[in-house]
């Protein structure tokens, strides 16, 4: 099979590094919920090889993201596991959770659903860093986000650009406070949370 390839990814994943790679230094594993394609996962793991990369998506989202760390031969990257929010999550305590351009794509149960699996999943002093698009105060940031959340809305209508402060309040009901809302290229951007 052919590789899946995300532009989008690509375009992105220098500018999230250099805003994620000093908070990662003095940790040792990642969890990526949703891995998509494999990009990130492949792309940081090599940036950063002191830490172990683990990838996890939806089992039909597999076969992609091991095409992606077969070809890269990167070994810090660990085969991905079966994760879907409205399951348990099949591992134990992680000190860092990653997720990229999910929370707009899931339903509001699902982005709920992704917070009670950090509230049991993320360990004491862990990190969660979630990239994507926000609202601030229910206005959209760009026009072109405007037009990204109507053109979401007309494929799934449970999707949508989440308001920032909506996220701040879940993360805050399970014991995160916010260490930095980075602007990021492209109207996205980078949220991170300590525990």
């Amino acid at each position: 099979m052919s590789k899946p390839f995300s532009q989008a990814c690509e375009n992105n994943k220098a500018p999230i590094l250099s805003r994620l790679k000093p908070y990662l230094l003095d940790y040792d594993h990642v969890l990526e919920v949703g891995s998509g394609t494999g990009q990130h996962a492949v792309y940081f793991a090599q940036q950063l090889s002191h830490l172990i990369w683990q990838t996890s998506d939806r089992a039909q989202n597999h076969a992609g993201i091991q095409k992606w760390l077969d070809d890269s031969q990167v070994n810090n990257v660990i085969a991905p596991l079966p994760l879907d929010l409205n399951e348990g999550w099949p591992i134990e305590q992680v000190p860092v959770i990653y997720t990229a351009n999910t929370m707009h794509i899931v339903s509001v149960e699902l982005v709920k659903m992704f917070f009670k699996g950090v509230a049991k999943h993320l360990a004491v002093e862990g990190l969660l860093c979630i990239y994507g698009p926000f609202n601030y105060e229910g206005e959209f940031t760009s026009d072109s986000n405007a037009h990204f959340d109507a053109h979401l809305k007309m494929n799934g209508p449970q999707s949508g650009i989440r308001d920032f402060e909506w996220i701040c309040s879940l993360a805050q009901h399970v014991g995160l406070r916010l260490l930095e809302d980075f602007t990021m290229p492209a109207n996205n951007r980078l949220l991170l949370f300590k525990r």
